[in-house]
């Protein structure tokens, strides 16, 4: 139904050099999710009011990302508006990181200091699915895998209406994915607007789930919920940091960029990232199961992260030394194909001096050196420069 509409609105995603789709293709996902969404709502029509302000903010939130793809936003003026919105769901409803559980044996209480690291936690899952939105259904895949992980940890009895949420943005996003993936009917794409409401919606129910007791669910164990996501966020921020350029700067160092570079297809490095990002999540599982402490949980998550960040950047930078090096022969092998080419067209030289000929003392004081020919003259095109 969206889809005439695409055109008039502006919503249409076209190839560039990062994009590299074919054709003109409708950036209508994330709102026929929150459609299905909103819909799915108001049919259960038993929510309360957090989830009421959440899906309210989160309208806010999606047409904040349709106005992105069609305008291309600013970095500030996205930040403010989801700060906004955020603060929104903090005032009404009293909900936030209050505690970061017990680590060690010690409550990490946050006091004022949980307004502003809710603020900051949000708008980092926000961003991490947006950042992981570079391949035909891999954001979608992430949500379910995010949502299976969730189910797995708190089972579905608590919090019965977070369970009901997550279930209606589950089954807005299969329509989305089937048509995404070429599965059937043409394709559309998700949009910033796709993108934030499922990093924002997830956030929150995460963040619910972790603040009140009934839930048992350890704020440690959300991390592995989201494992994948803000793994690849963190490394790529750190990277881009560390090389002096902005942490939101868009380029072509994300996990499905690098594993697209190792030789891997679209649907291969799709089905090898939801296998990690499900191996991620069973570990955490295996883990708040088998192990009591929370401050081990903690430190095997930071280890694993260390990990992915050591082996994600060696790939990288192999992968860029390796472009470098072809960006660097490309210049030097036209000069040489254009020299050829040059020797080619003055094979008539002679020593006589007939029509069309040139003398060699004609040569002499002109630079031209016809010392170097044949197999010599190739191979010394062919020598890289020093």
């Amino acid at each position: 139904m969206l889809r005439r509409y695409a055109l008039v609105l502006g919503l249409i995603d076209h190839p560039t050099q990062r994009k590299q789709h074919v054709g003109k293709v409708p950036l209508i996902g994330g709102l026929a999710i929150f459609m299905g969404v909103t819909a799915g709502a108001a049919c259960y029509g038993h929510f309360h009011w957090f989830i009421k302000v959440l899906i309210d903010t989160t309208m806010l939130l999606t047409l904040l990302g349709a106005l992105d793809d069609r305008f291309d936003l600013s970095v500030r003026e996205r930040l403010v508006i989801q700060t906004i919105a955020i603060l929104t769901v903090i005032a009404t409803t009293g909900v936030y990181i209050h505690t970061l559980g017990t680590i060690f044996g010690y409550e990490i209480e946050l006091g004022w200091l949980g307004y502003p690291f809710t603020v900051i936690a949000v708008i980092g899952l926000v961003n991490a699915f947006n950042m992981m939105d570079g391949i035909d259904g891999l954001a979608g895949s992430l949500e379910m895998v995010s949502i299976a992980a969730i189910t797995l940890f708190v089972g579905l009895g608590p919090l019965h209406e977070a369970i009901v949420l997550l279930a209606l943005l589950a089954t807005a996003s299969l329509p989305y994915l089937v048509a995404n993936l070429g599965l059937a009917g043409r394709k559309i794409f998700l949009g910033d607007a796709g993108s934030t409401l499922i990093g924002y919606l997830l956030a929150w129910v995460l963040i619910r789930m972790t603040q009140v007791p009934e839930a048992h669910m350890s704020p440690v164990n959300v991390l592995w919920c989201v494992a994948l996501p803000v793994f690849d966020t963190l490394a790529v921020m750190l990277r881009r940091m560390s090389q002096g350029k902005s942490p939101f700067k868009p380029d072509r160092g994300h996990i499905h960029h690098i594993m697209l570079g190792c030789g891997f297809g679209p649907r291969k490095t799709l089905l090898a990232l939801i296998g990690l990002a499900g191996t991620f999540a069973f570990i955490g599982v295996a883990i708040s199961h088998g192990i009591a402490s929370a401050g081990v949980n903690l430190m095997i998550f930071c280890l694993t992260l260390a990990a992915y960040i050591w082996t994600t950047t060696r790939l990288w930078s192999r992968q860029e030394a390796a472009r470098e090096l072809s960006q660097a022969s490309k210049p030097w092998a036209a000069r040489a194909n254009g020299v050829a080419a040059a020797s080619s067209m003055n094979t008539g030289l002679t020593s006589h001096g007939g029509r069309g000929t040139i003398e060699p003392s004609t040569l002499r004081g002109s630079g031209f050196k016809p010392g170097i020919e044949g197999s010599s003259f190739r191979s010394a095109l062919q020598e890289p420069p020093r």
